[in-house]
């Protein structure tokens, strides 16, 4: 019952998708504050910007998890660029909800670090909402540094 990755096909990305736009509009709405018609328009539009060729976007390694047959989980990560030639970019983890609490994100996460260590890939980076606990201890527990912080108030209108 070892966990593999296996790149993504183009039918897994059709179903996975809505649920990673819905998800993260959800995230937009509760940490940016934002409408939930405009976090989801935002939301669309930037992951399909960045996966403009679908599960064959240049840069972009779209990877399933499975243990055996079963479909655990996927991961979402980009190589580096001209913006960052030296770090690749974690832009999603996911364990489908009956799966977690069993160790495949922390297995995920080294299985494409070895896939970008055969690319020659010297740094691996992501961002997280500061309210995701089990994330950040995850993240730290693997040797994730925080190499910067964004932090916002909310300003109540007067009425």
């Amino acid at each position: 019952m070892e966990l593999t990755l296996t790149p993504m096909t183009e039918q897994e990305l059709a179903r996975l998708q809505e649920p990673l736009e819905q998800g993260y509009a959800e995230d937009l709405v509760a940490h940016r504050g934002m409408t939930p018609e405009a976090a989801l328009e935002r939301s669309v539009s930037q992951i399909r910007e960045s996966l403009p060729a679908g599960a064959a976007t240049e840069g972009a390694l779209l990877r399933v998890g499975r243990v055996d047959d079963t479909e655990v989980g996927w991961i979402w990560v980009t190589l580096p660029t001209s913006a960052a030639p030296r770090q690749a970019w974690i832009q999603n983890i996911e364990v489908h909800p009956a799966h977690r609490a069993r160790g495949h994100a922390r297995r995920m996460i080294q299985l494409i670090e070895a896939e970008l260590a055969k690319l020659r890939v010297p740094e691996l980076g992501l961002n997280v909402f500061g309210t995701n606990a089990v994330a950040i201890g995850l993240y730290q527990s693997l040797g994730f540094e925080v190499t910067s912080q964004q932090m916002a108030k909310r300003i109540a209108p007067e009425d």
